[in-house]
Parts: structure tokens; sequence; C-alpha cells
């Protein structure tokens, strides 16, 4: 069996496609240019996190963009669940496409659900900013940008791109949200970036480790930030130690960015639901 199962949800039900993909990335290819979409995993095979905010998210989304849409989200539980079995992955992360073309259609895509590796969380990563790539409607999670960012080419031990507006203020990542520690606060754009269902649980968790403030830092701050992290469903928080080439802090993941993770794990446990 192909590592990446697909299936398009029909109003008569699951139905296959025309085509094999060796992981989500691959399969996206495969995908109408235009549309709407959303990704996030399973735990314990089936459970999940905050997935009627991924959905409302996915219907705002397609809201935007001019998209009429209104998911039947007991049919899309159900079948999700039955890929999900039927794939026997146990832990999954998957994808769900609205294509403008066919907005009664869906694509359901799953593949084995990989974390990251502990070093990644233990280390932190490096990160570049991309200047004066601010997203044209970043509100909107679409399948252009899922394209377009696929074919940025990221210089080697890069871990992702950080996008900034003209002025130079960090928004967001190419697939995450971003934060700074600045003296002992808390700082993420409040608007100009897709609102991330990760992010939602920081600012659940933040205020009984640090002040937040909505507002972006700029990247001539970098020198003078304490700690930073990005977000995203399926990392959770990933702590920054570099930003082009200029250590963060010390250099390693910083004490608020470790409390947050640990608040994070923690709220996460306690929300987990059904599929």
């Amino acid at each position: 069996m192909s590592p990446c199962f697909i299936r398009r949800l029909t109003p008569d039900g699951l139905q296959t496609v025309p085509y094999t993909a060796g992981s989500l990335a691959e399969a996206a290819r495969f995908e109408p240019g235009e549309g709407v979409y959303t990704v996030t995993n399973t735990y314990h095979t089936f459970r999940v996190l905050k997935f009627d905010a991924h959905l409302s998210r996915l219907e705002e989304s397609a809201r935007r963009e001019g998209i009429p849409l209104r998911l039947d989200r007991r049919a899309l539980r159900a079948a999700l669940r039955e890929m999900i079995g039927q794939a026997g992955y146990g832990d999954t992360r998957f994808r769900i496409t609205v294509p403008r073309a066919d907005r009664d259609t869906l694509i359901l895509s799953l593949e084995p659900f990989q974390p990251p590796p502990p070093e990644v969380y233990e280390q932190g990563v490096r990160c570049v900013t991309l200047p004066d790539s601010a997203r044209q409607n970043p509100i909107s999670k679409n399948v252009a940008w899922m394209h377009e960012r696929e074919r940025l080419a990221l210089p080697p031990g890069i871990y992702t791109g950080l996008l900034l507006d003209a002025d130079g203020f960090i928004l967001e990542g190419l697939s995450s949200n971003f934060y700074a520690v600045q003296d002992g606060q808390l700082y993420t754009a409040g608007a100009g970036v897709l609102p991330g269902i990760a992010q939602q649980i920081v600012f659940a968790v933040a205020p009984g480790v640090l002040p937040l403030c909505l507002e972006p830092v700029n990247v001539r701050d970098v020198p003078r930030l304490d700690e930073a992290f990005i977000t995203s469903s399926s990392r959770g928080i990933v702590p920054v130690v570099e930003i082009d080439g200029l250590a963060v802090g010390a250099g390693r993941p910083g004490i608020y960015t470790q409390a947050l993770w640990a608040a994070y794990r923690d709220w996460v446990q306690a929300h987990l639901e059904p599929l």
C-alpha cells in the first residue's frame, strides 16, 4: 500500500482517486491549484484536538476565497474514521482539501504521523527571514500558497522561512505562527497572519507563564530577543535558536519556551476528543 492513503469524499460517499503518492506533500501535486485546505493529526489513532476549530477555519478560508462551503461534519468525521481504520497507520497526519471547482467533493489524504525528532525540541532550529514576503490573503489557508511555498528553496540546515512585511516585521513562518520573547513578554503578530489552531492553545496557556502582546517584532530586533519559537498543529512549539545567522538569546531553547511547551502538552492531553 502507498504510504499516502487518499480518497475523495463525495455526496455518494468515499471514492478512490486515479493516482498514488508517497506523502501528503507529493499528493498535493495532484490536487487542483485553487481551493482551501487544513492539516492536522490524530492522537492514539482516533483522537483529535480542536478538530471543529480546524473545520470552522476551513469554512472561513473558503468564504474569504469566494467559495460557498458548508461542511457536513458528521459525514466528514465518519469518512476519516473509516479511512484511518483502513490505512492502519495508527497515529495519522491528514489533509482535507476543498477544490474551488468542485466544493462538494473533498480530497482526504492521510500519511503516518511522524513527529519531529527529539533534537528539534531539545536543541531548537535555525530560520531565515524572507523579505517583503507577506501573503496577499493571509487569513485564508489556500491551496495556491501551499503550492507556492513548496517551490521555495531554503539554505541547507534551515528549518523554515519567516515572512516579513515591507517594514521588516516578522509575521509568521511558511506553515507556522512565529513568537518572540523580549524583556519577559511574549510577542506575536495579531493581524496579517493565518490564525493558527496551535496558536489558540498558546493564547490559552501563555497568561500562566508570561504576558502576551499581539504585536510582531522587527527583524532589526533579532539581536535583542531573549527567545523565539514557532507553532503548528502537528509540531506544537518548536524553539527557534537562530535567525539569519544570528543567535536568538543564548542560542538554545529558553526557559519561557520550555515552560510554554510543558503547559501546551498538558493542555493537549486534557482536551483530546474522539474523532
